[in-house]
């Protein structure tokens, strides 16, 4: 019985291996690394020869079909979806106990990086930290997914976001090279994303930080991760010292008097029945944040800093997740 399903292993391995070489579009890949990186054509080749085909990869970006729903299924989708409280379902696990305790522990264990990237780069070390626990759980999830193999199939099989996963594959050759690692030895998420703050190939090229000396940039070693991230939040406008969000109040339970999101910005004397409920300084343009609850809406300025956050994930929710698990971080750290 063992020996039969280690063979279906086997066979289901090898019907899922697929020959990229005589693809046109890999060779033209091929072409531009032996052109601009000096890679060798037999050794593309050998790599491409044998790609695992990352199905379920592939599933996340196929060009989306709607279809017309059921009234069963527009009931289902009510009922797994309802109109209030998605701040709660989405900040439920990410903002947890556990994940707060893991981020004091991770900033204990590495307390001298910390400090010396929070000197260099000017980002608080909570921010990093949380950035870390949200993206690889501090390195205990950094993903499963064969990252050369993961890159290929999003390359070269027909789905939405094929020129951007071409660019990131040829970005992650070219790192494989200069940072002396075999590409086939590496693992991140289902998009490609690597290490502990689940940097793409391209951001791993423009951001990444060698702040262990060790003559590469590593980004499942804390030391270098921790840095990039500072890197990657300096280099996006990262302002020291200020503030990144603070809590307003409203008139009424949900908020519809101005537009929320990140990308619209106001003159704080322009919003007409808004107030912070602490003292806070702040005099630049703000964002509006809501927060959709289950009972009301919570209501947030948000400041350039909140912004740079963004930038790492285009989403007002996870910015704002970022900025509450530093904050929670920081208080158990006083405690």
């Amino acid at each position: 019985m063992k020996r039969a399903i280690t063979l279906l292993f086997i066979l289901t391995v090898m019907l899922s291996a697929k020959d990229y070489t005589k693809n046109p579009e890999t060779i033209k890949c091929m072409d531009e690394l032996v052109q601009k990186y000096d890679f060798k054509k037999d050794e593309l080749e050998k790599l491409f020869s044998n790609v695992t085909v990352q199905d379920s990869a592939l599933r996340a970006f196929r060009p989306r079909v709607t279809k017309k729903q059921t009234p069963q299924q527009i009931a289902a989708l009510k009922k797994r979806y309802p109109k209030y409280g998605a701040w709660d379902r989405y900040s439920k696990h990410k903002l947890s106990f556990s994940r707060v305790q893991q981020g004091v522990d991770f900033i204990k264990r590495y307390q001298e990086t910390f400090e010396k990237v929070e000197k260099e780069y000017g980002v608080h070390m909570v921010y990093l930290a949380a950035i870390i626990g949200i993206e690889s759980a501090y390195g205990a999830n950094v993903g499963k997914y064969p990252v050369f193999d993961t890159l290929s199939t999003l390359a070269f099989e027909k789905n939405r976001r094929n020129k951007f996963f071409k660019k990131e594959l040829i970005k992650f050759l070219h790192l494989s090279k200069t940072e002396k690692f075999n590409p086939k030895n590496v693992y991140g998420s289902y998009a490609g994303a690597i290490g502990l703050g689940q940097f793409m190939p391209s951001n791993y090229e423009a951001y990444g930080v060698d702040f262990n000396g060790d003559g590469r940039v590593t980004l499942q070693k804390p030391e270098d991760a921790i840095a990039s991230i500072a890197n990657y939040f300096k280099k996006n406008g990262w302002r020291k010292g200020e503030p990144v969000a603070t809590r307003v109040g409203y008139e009424g339970m949900r908020f519809k008097a101005y537009k929320t999101g990140y990308k619209t910005t106001y003159n704080r004397s322009a919003l007409i029945g808004i107030a912070p409920k602490e003292k806070w300084d702040y005099k630049d343009k703000v964002r509006l944040i809501k927060l959709n609850k289950k009972m009301y809406d919570e209501l947030w300025y948000g400041t350039k800093n909140f912004f740079v956050i963004t930038r790492y994930n285009h989403s007002a929710y996870y910015a704002m997740s970022v900025h509450q698990l530093a904050l929670k971080i920081a208080a158990k750290m006083k405690e």
